[in-house]
């Protein structure tokens, strides 16, 4: 088992003896506190942030080894017409906006067919809370799709629609959720987490649902035995303390179901936002670069032994960012999506989608071996030897080379050159 003499003498020993103490304790798979975990993302000094990165990465490759984890699969969202007013989104629409869209179950089967025929065993569904959208149609569709594609998995309906489309259908969130289980609905996404926090809320939406509605839909969910990703929104008007509380709540969630199968940090897009042009004052423009270090390093930290799949958003961060990562405890890459609308339309510009070549890519830069994986994490086929099929990637990159990745990323591209 990997101990303190495993970390660089330099970071550790030279680390303050409250941070030293904490990353003993979890180096011995001791259970971190909040509080501990807030003293963690409170550290600033340079010996401090080292051991724990370094921290982090041990108990990765504890569960990992040098192994990094996609998917294949596509972001569907269905529309993004919506009337919740949430302050920190810039993707919802009124109907009457330019951009509003609404897809028809013929138009989601039609994208669902393309993400088969390109080897997509997923699809992610999620939308805006349409005022004329029935409460019937989250199930409908899972059963169109399932009808046409049996062996498509469902990653799909936040806790936020889930909750919508059980007050449209007056039905209790159990019997929302096991129809839509009977339906086909594989796991859902643990977004419209946000900061579980009662103030943060407040400040962030006045019409999102509180905390304890999302933990019980949660909770539920995971009882009626459908598992859901867990995520943070972070880097807005939120601090250590929240970010520490909220990986806790998750924790004790996971303590009671084992439903969650992933914590995936996201950071906050500021561009175009009510939040941060109301506020902007106030308002951050997103996490520091040593603050989603720590997301990823203290997540996996807390969170060792209860949710062992720490997620890089690619989309947030960027391919050279998001390698980085990989050191920094995170062990998955998330999906080849081939399209994404929320992160884009919130300011984020780091593309739609990468292919699974390119993603085998990254991770072979990064000095590791990429595996694709199922969305229960079973490991599907591992690149040691090989590549995926290179395909064109789905949608169009104005104009560059679809299968120039250098090209399109050259941030990585060094890195990438001195791997070969």
């Amino acid at each position: 088992m990997n101990s303190p003499a495993d970390i660089e003498a330099t970071a550790f020993t030279l680390a303050s003896n409250p941070v030293r103490a904490i990353l003993e304790r979890s180096l011995e798979e001791r259970e971190i506190s909040k509080a501990e975990g807030q003293v963690l993302f409170e550290a600033t000094a340079p010996s401090d942030l080292d051991a724990i990165y370094q921290t982090a990465d041990i108990l990765k490759r504890r569960v990992h080894g040098d192994q990094v984890t996609f998917t294949v699969n596509r972001n569907i969202n269905f529309t993004n017409i919506c009337y919740m007013g949430c302050k920190f989104c810039n993707f919802a629409k009124r109907s009457d906006e330019d951009g509003a869209e609404w897809q028809s179950v013929e138009q989601v089967l039609k994208r669902c067919h393309e993400a088969w025929a390109r080897g997509a065993t997923e699809v992610c569904i999620q939308g805006g809370l349409h005022p004329k959208l029935p409460g019937s149609y989250y199930e409908e569709l899972c059963r169109a799709i399932k009808a046409e594609l049996p062996d498509m998995h469902l990653h799909a309906f936040s806790p936020f629609e889930v909750w919508y489309g059980a007050s449209k259908s007056r039905k209790p969130y159990r019997e929302f959720l096991e129809g839509l289980k009977e339906a086909g609905l594989g796991t859902m996404p643990g977004t419209a987490a946000e900061i579980l926090d009662t103030e943060i809320r407040k400040q962030l939406t006045k019409d999102k649902l509180n905390t304890e509605t999302w933990v019980e839909i949660v909770r539920t969910a995971h009882e009626v035995g459908i598992k859901t990703t867990s995520t943070i929104m972070y880097g807005h008007i939120d601090g250590p303390q929240h970010w520490a509380a909220h990986i806790d709540l998750l924790r004790s969630i996971q303590k009671d179901t084992g439903g969650f199968t992933e914590f995936v940090p996201l950071s906050f897009q500021h561009v175009g936002t009510a939040l941060y042009t109301e506020n902007p004052d106030k308002v951050r423009l997103g996490p520091s670069i040593d603050e989603i270090d720590k997301m990823h390093a203290v997540s996996r930290i807390m969170l060792n032994g209860f949710i062992d799949n720490i997620q890089v958003s690619w989309t947030k961060l960027g391919p050279s960012h998001a390698m980085a990562m990989l050191s920094r405890g995170a062990s998955d890459l998330g999906g080849t999506l081939m399209e994404e609308s929320i992160s884009r339309s919130a300011g984020a510009d780091h593309g739609q989608e990468i292919t699974a070549y390119e993603l085998v890519q990254i991770v072979r830069a990064s000095g590791r071996t990429a595996a694709r994986r199922s969305s229960d994490y079973r490991i599907l086929e591992v690149f040691d030897d090989h590549d995926p099929v290179r395909l064109d990637p789905l949608i169009d990159r104005n104009g560059a080379d679809p299968l120039d990745f250098l090209s399109m990323f050259p941030d990585v591209s060094g890195k990438l050159e001195a791997a070969e």
